[in-house]
């Protein structure tokens, strides 16, 4: 079958991780995305790398790329810049976010992502299709899911024209935050985003910092694999587990799926082959 699918990247460190990138990047272009995204590093700290693997995406995969934009580390004229560049590069997708802040505090010119939404739009217009990012378990820093949701709809009232979640595997939690977004009024796609499982340590740290709950039942058997070093039993029931998770959110009529692929193909070919969603050229 086809389906609407999105990858997420990292911008890397070294000339020779970025060609690994490209290469992963070619493989899985052949599932035809609707665009790959390139992550911005705490306070700014990936600008530049952000931008040069953008760059290096649109002119030498042909795919269509979307930068993060974050609040953090950036002054106005700094960001009218950077997007002035995106645009005469023809890329025509932004994910605003308010971002991470550095380690030891700070902030950026905007305090939170509506800022940035309503900044992009009055100097640059329709000239982007802007995503934005919410949270179907809760923002860690939010006081309440409701308060969560006001500040989710508040990005859409701005001029946000679609939303990726949080990776989560409690497809409940993303129904439900569905059915009350639009209970509020919210018409935009809300995509889940999507994180393979491969390694329970790292996916341990990210939920830690993000808010994404493990359920105990699954972090009791991934954690009991990792440590007896039978990492294909992890790998193996963390694929079960995902693409059971991505079959029911399909079911469910979720407009996309946008993967969080940590610079890597396999784990995210393998999902959608188990999906049956199959290579253009299939």
């Amino acid at each position: 079958m086809t389906y609407p699918v999105s990858f997420e990247f990292f911008p890397p460190h070294e000339p020779e991780q970025q060609a690994r990138l490209l290469e992963v990047a070619q493989r899985l272009q052949a599932l035809a995305p609707d665009y790959v995204s390139v992550t911005f590093g705490a306070g700014g700290s990936t600008r530049q790398r952000t931008r040069d693997t953008v760059l290096d995406l649109l002119d030498q995969t042909g795919l269509k790329a979307a930068p993060h934009i974050s609040c953090m580390a950036e002054d106005q004229a700094g960001i009218i810049e950077l997007l002035s560049t995106y645009r005469d590069h023809g890329v025509d997708r932004l994910v605003v976010l308010r971002g991470d802040r550095p380690s030891g505090g700070g902030r950026g010119v905007f305090s939170y992502a509506v800022d940035l939404v309503r900044f992009i739009r009055t100097h640059f217009g329709d000239a982007f299709h802007l995503e934005v990012a919410c949270y179907p378990e809760h923002h860690p820093e939010s006081d309440s899911p409701a308060s969560d949701l006001a500040h989710f709809k508040t990005k859409v009232d701005a001029g946000a024209d679609g939303a990726i979640t949080q990776y989560f595997f409690n497809a409940d939690a993303y129904f439900r935050f569905v059915e009350e977004a639009q209970g509020l009024g919210v018409d935009v796609p809300i995509v889940p985003g999507i994180m393979p499982i491969t390694n329970y340590s790292r996916l341990a740290r990210f939920s830690n910092t993000c808010g994404a709950e493990i359920p105990m039942w699954l972090a009791k058997r991934l954690s009991a694999w990792e440590a007896n070093g039978d990492t294909e039993s992890l790998k193996a029931f963390g694929h079960e587990v995902v693409a059971n998770l991505c079959e029911r959110l399909i079911k469910g009529g979720a407009p996309a799926l946008h993967f969080y692929t940590l610079n890597q193909a396999k784990p995210t070919l393998a999902l959608c082959e188990s999906l049956g969603i199959t290579p253009a050229s299939g």
